[in-house]
């Protein structure tokens, strides 16, 4: 495996080697797959659920070798059960066989009610397979997919991230329809992760809910920064560099620990290949609020004025513990009660506003430095 000339990634999973801590939350996780429990993993978009995912893969492979297969999909982008099914079909056809010619008898046995086409990854030699879903034949689809899964005789494993985007699908009945196939495959274990907490919260938590009390809760907490900063220290130790551990902290306490930012700034303050200072933070924020301006300025075009005055106010505010307080609406001459409420929905909504443990801030942190910035 190439060594990434910086040591601090921040797309993709590399290595156990540049991949910070999480120790408690990969053993908790591996804990309960191992003892047939699935897991429900929230956390705020970027704080790094899917590398602890691919981290915990990559232990399993390790450790399983070809016993366990794993599979990741994002249906972030999926917008009804066929772009789903699809999705699955695509990740899991065909790789749970030794021999492709065996994987393609195997798949010809279990879809009937759809076209696979079957084309081979030039590196692995094994079948790659694409789904031709006629109409109204999904959910038809979606078992025959299953069945396949559960008739492997490998123990398998799927993260499904962003789950709940299931939600958002025009379809009735989606989340019943999966909890019907997922709980009779005794050889399958499921890690659910999403970043809408109080989506994810309502459809595993409540009641009414087909996925009610079917999964082992873990939370993503931002990475401590006496464990952070020694993981850090030690790659620009390796360069010949040092970073103190005060700068760390001011780093680190800018974005509460974020995982994606504080990586994203480490990243560019190893490419300096000087030792972090205050001022050099302050270069790197800088050039990167520059970069992106062309696109913050489209993103913000795209919503009415009520709703950026809004997230100017947030974003200079940093955290509103109280949208509505009166104190705040004042301040920064909103509109009533009534159109914020409106508007903080939308941005909700959007994720552009995150509602944390101590209030109401922008996403997207360097979006927010950026907005502090710009006039009313």
């Amino acid at each position: 495996m190439i060594k990434p000339t910086n040591p601090f990634i921040i797309s993709g999973y590399h290595s156990p080697e540049y991949f910070c801590d999480r120790e408690e939350e990969s053993r908790t996780i591996q804990e309960a797959l191992a003892n047939g429990r699935n897991v429900m993993l929230i956390s705020p978009r970027r704080m790094g659920k899917t590398g602890l995912i691919q981290n915990i893969f990559y232990r399993i492979n390790q450790e399983c070798g070809s016993d366990t297969k794993t599979f990741y999909i994002d249906i972030f982008s999926t917008r009804n059960l066929g772009d789903f099914v699809r999705l699955l079909g695509n990740t899991v056809l065909g790789q749970l066989d030794s021999l492709p010619q065996k994987a393609m008898n195997r798949i010809g046995q279990f879809l009937k009610s759809c076209r696979p086409t079957l084309s081979f990854n030039e590196l692995t030699g094994m079948p790659q397979v694409s789904l031709d879903i006629a109409p109204n034949r999904e959910e038809a689809t979606l078992k025959e997919i299953f069945d396949y899964l559960g008739s492997s005789g490998r123990r398998c494993v799927l993260s499904i991230d962003e789950f709940q985007q299931i939600t958002e699908y025009p379809e009735q009945g989606v989340e019943a329809l999966l909890r019907s196939h997922i709980q009779f495959l005794p050889n399958a274990s499921f890690i659910f992760s999403g970043s809408k907490q109080h989506v994810m919260q309502e459809m595993f938590l409540s009641p009414k809910r087909p996925f009610y009390q079917s999964t082992q809760t873990v939370t993503l907490n931002p990475i401590k920064r006496e464990t952070y900063h020694r993981f850090a220290a030690a790659f620009f130790s390796e360069a010949g560099l040092t970073l103190d551990e005060e700068v760390f902290r001011s780093l680190y306490d800018r974005f509460e620990g974020h995982t994606w930012y504080v990586q994203c700034l480490l990243n560019r303050l190893y490419s300096y290949r000087q030792s972090p200072s205050e001022e050099l933070i302050r270069q790197a924020i800088t050039k990167i609020i520059a970069e992106n301006e062309y696109a913050y300025q489209n993103l913000i075009a795209a919503y009415p004025a009520g709703a950026v005055r809004l997230l100017k106010a947030v974003a200079k505010e940093g955290v509103v513990p109280e949208i509505n307080a009166g104190d705040f609406i004042s301040a920064h001459r909103l509109k009533a009660a009534s159109s914020v409420n409106a508007a903080l929905k939308k941005l909700l909504n959007k994720e552009m506003i995150y509602k944390g443990d101590k209030g109401y801030s922008v996403y997207d942190r360097f979006l927010g430095l950026w907005l502090q910035q710009q006039e009313y």
